[in-house]
């Protein structure tokens, strides 16, 4: 499910990157006294009430100043106004109503969004009544709160919610939602125009030209595919653009919202470190994922066991992809691009799959006799009985007697030996070890 988001606004030093901390549950932003510490975005997942959505943090705020960096961080702020769906105004209510704030609060109210107002830096009681001077802001009711020490934060978080817009209703039918991911021009929006028979993505051969995720729809066989095509990711250091961060942040969301992420590799490169880093982050949020080798049709000096022998290497380097189809194709000419649609469709089943209590336990008894657990120091290292807790991904929980006991290598024994015997191509399995009840 798409999430809503939140964007933290103000001048400097009031106290955002406090509040983003406080409204994440971490310390995923750099805090300090000194104005100006925040000067990229960070975001993160934040939940309230059983909703969750998006915070992003931005710089401090500068109004008409001709400073380089001032700029910078206005053109980030600019844009992140443009990206959430709620902005809040962050100021400080112990040096009280600053002529910049002014200056904010009337960009924002031109913006078209909700707008909070909160009083930061209000940590007793006693001063609370400082936040009526910041109704002379327009923006209604000044919330008072303290980043710091949390005060007020939940009066602050019902507003918020209540603000975010609804979730969208679930449909009828099933919906598969495949986000296409993988580096810049690697050809993801291309292999999208081909599968759909037309050119409804703008493709041209600059790297980054896609900086949205769009929505594509496409009934296929009684389901319908959503494709998303996703800006390129690239590694941290070199996100130099604002675009580009807020690309790679709606790239993160449509791997969050995924039921299958396609990674598209450009042969002519190679499947490099930054595409093992998105694979990863798709496998470990529990997508099926898809490699399609693209553009190999310009790989001229190939034989038979080329792809083996690449699959191989990888394989050395991030031991889960052995599970995950490779597909070599090109979305230029349409060789095996067709291909995508029935694979799409197949690791979909292999990840809804449910496998019964008794099965379970028939492979699971296969297993232990085929190689018991490694016996530690203490008793006997046991497991008992296994089931299937979820799908969409395959969650199996094991009860044993020292869980703590049972090393990595062994559970991926366990893992090969359950998908030699159900498959679950594609997708991650996970396993979750539970201590036997001593109660009777």
């Amino acid at each position: 499910m798409s999430k809503a988001t939140l964007a933290l606004i103000g001048r400097p030093n009031t106290g955002k990157s406090t509040l983003f901390n406080r409204l994440v549950g971490g310390r995923e932003a750099i805090v300090s006294d000194k104005a100006g510490t925040t000067r990229d975005r960070h975001f993160g997942s934040a939940n309230w009430i059983g909703t969750d959505f998006w915070v992003v943090d931005t710089g401090g705020l500068v109004p008409g100043s001709d400073d380089t960096m001032d700029v910078a961080i206005r053109e980030q702020v600019e844009r992140a106004v443009v990206e959430a769906d709620v902005l809040l105004l962050l100021v400080d209510g112990k040096d009280g109503l600053n002529p910049i704030d002014a200056e904010i609060a009337a960009v924002l109210r031109t913006s078209g969004r909700p707008v909070i107002l909160a009083v930061n830096k209000l940590d007793e009681l006693t001063e609370r009544e400082k936040r009526f001077d910041f109704f002379s802001l327009g923006l209604g009711e000044p919330w008072p709160v303290s980043a710091a020490t949390g005060k007020g934060s939940g009066d602050l978080l019902d507003e918020v919610v209540r603000l975010l817009p609804e979730s969208p209703e679930e449909e009828e039918g099933e919906v598969i939602n495949v986000a296409v991911v993988g580096r810049p021009n690697a050809g993801k929006s291309s292999l999208i125009n081909k599968l759909l028979g037309e050119e409804r993505l703008v493709v041209t051969p600059i790297a980054g030209t896609t900086r949205d995720s769009i929505d594509t729809d496409f009934p296929y066989h009684g389901t319908t595919l959503r494709f998303v095509d996703t800006a390129g990711l690239r590694r941290g250091a070199k996100v130099a653009e604002d675009l580009e961060f807020y690309s790679g942040m709606r790239t993160e969301r449509s791997i969050g919202r995924a039921d299958i992420c396609l990674l598209v590799v450009d042969a002519k490169l190679g499947m490099h470190n930054q595409d093992l880093r998105i694979a990863n982050r798709a496998w470990d949020a529990g997508c099926a994922v898809i490699v399609l080798v693209n553009k190999w049709d310009l790989i001229e000096e190939k034989d038979a066991n080329t792809a083996k022998r690449g699959e191989e290497q990888l394989i050395e380097k991030a031991p889960f992809l052995e599970f995950v189809p490779f597909l070599y194709g090109s979305a230029l000419t349409g060789q095996r691009v067709r291909k995508v649609l029935d694979l799409i469709i197949q690791i979909a089943e292999e990840r809804k799959k449910r496998v019964s209590t008794s099965e379970a336990n028939d492979v699971l008894a296969a297993l232990l006799e085929r190689a018991a657990p490694p016996q530690a120091g203490g008793d006997e290292v046991k497991l008992m009985y296994i089931s299937q807790i979820e799908s969409a991904p395959p969650t199996f929980a094991i009860v044993c007697n020292r869980p703590d006991a049972i090393p990595e290598s062994y559970q991926r024994y366990l893992i090969r030996g359950f998908r030699k015997v159900w498959g679950f191509t594609g997708s991650p399995l996970r396993l979750k070890l539970n201590r036997r009840s001593n109660r009777r």
